[in-house]
């Protein structure tokens, strides 16, 4: 859990079910369309949280080119040029990163070293500047298919992304059914990881979330879009027939605490901290996450002068003492 102490780090997060199914209005009419949904999050990140603004924001897989048919050749753009420009430009405006999901012609990128095409999203800096890209490692091919999501080549590594606010992960839609990137984004540190998807889901993602101990957060074409707690549970979503986009805050300074009789389910917070802290708490979990709002008092600090234990913690010391009264680990074969 050292990676969550220290003081309250509050980061306002935002995403959209915005779908582009229909006829492409082409690419100056996308992004434009792009950047409305951004202006949407910045105005309800605003109203929400007065004096504060957003820090990030995630638009759906394949933003840029959603609704083009065709080959990946075909469908895809540069990065330079309209793209980069329209994107960075909002990036600035709303001084927040920004996930730009598109297929990308990497011709000009790289001499197509690593292929001509990809399914990815990049990440602009709050200054509007390329802060990384994470291509898509599990792109998928349709029925009887040989090709990946006509003619992509399968991105090979799960880059982690150091933001002023904390470490970022980012997966990409069919990357859900697979383990190793989520698993490999936990041991390099991820905090928050944004999951653009067409596919939408909530239970597949609470697991990972759960599983791994950080925050997801999807921006979808369909049913859902859904911000993820590490304890698995929704915090936030809007669905079909809903406003586009959602904002929410989150603390990525937080304890995540079992049951035990001096926690009272989150009672002893109230009682020593007031609204100097905050949780949320599950009885059908016998579990929640707890934060602080108070710079002075990390969460931390206030974990040890409840002496409360942390849920990780237990589970390993208690595994520690199953091995020593067995005389080692159980049977796996």
């Amino acid at each position: 859990m050292s990676r969550h102490a220290g003081p309250p780090r509050k980061v306002i997060v935002g995403a959209t079910k915005h779908a582009m199914w229909g006829e492409y209005p082409g690419l100056e009419a996308r992004l434009a369309e792009l950047g409305v949904l951004i202006d949407e999050m910045a105005a309800r990140a605003a109203e929400k949280y007065p004096g504060a603004g957003l820090d990030i924001v995630a638009l759906p897989e394949a933003a840029v080119n959603g609704g083009l048919n065709g080959s990946a050749e075909k469908v895809s753009f540069p990065l330079d040029g309209p793209v980069l420009a329209a994107m960075a430009a909002k990036a600035r405006q709303h001084n927040c990163y920004v996930v730009a999901p598109m297929f990308l012609c990497e011709t000009a990128l790289s001499g197509g070293r690593i292929g001509d095409y990809t399914n990815v999203a990049v990440l602009l800096d709050r200054a509007g500047e390329v802060a990384g890209i994470y291509r898509k490692v599990h792109a998928v091919s349709g029925r009887d298919a040989v090709e990946l999501e006509g003619g992509v080549t399968p991105g090979t590594d799960f880059p982690v992304f150091q933001c002023d606010f904390g470490t970022l992960g980012l997966q990409i839609c069919f990357d859900i059914v697979y383990e190793d990137g989520w698993r490999a984004l936990a041991d390099k540190g991820a905090e928050l990881v944004i999951w653009p998807t067409q596919s939408p889901g909530q239970l597949k993602p609470a697991v990972k979330a759960m599983q791994h101990s950080y925050y997801i957060l999807s921006s979808t074409w369909r049913n859902n879009a859904s911000l993820i707690d590490p304890t698995g549970h929704v915090v936030r979503e809007i669905r079909d027939g809903d406003r586009r986009v959602f904002v929410e805050q989150i603390d990525l300074s937080y304890a995540l605490i079992g049951w035990q009789p001096q926690l009272g389910n989150g009672k002893a917070f109230d009682d020593a901290y007031g609204d100097r802290a905050g949780y949320r708490y599950s009885e059908a979990e016998d579990g929640g996450i707890f934060w602080s709002n108070d710079p002075a008092t990390p969460i931390m600090k206030m974990v040890e002068e409840l002496d409360l234990r942390l849920m990780a913690g237990e589970v390993e010391r208690n595994r520690r003492l199953q091995d020593q009264v067995r005389g080692g680990p159980p049977n796996l074969k």
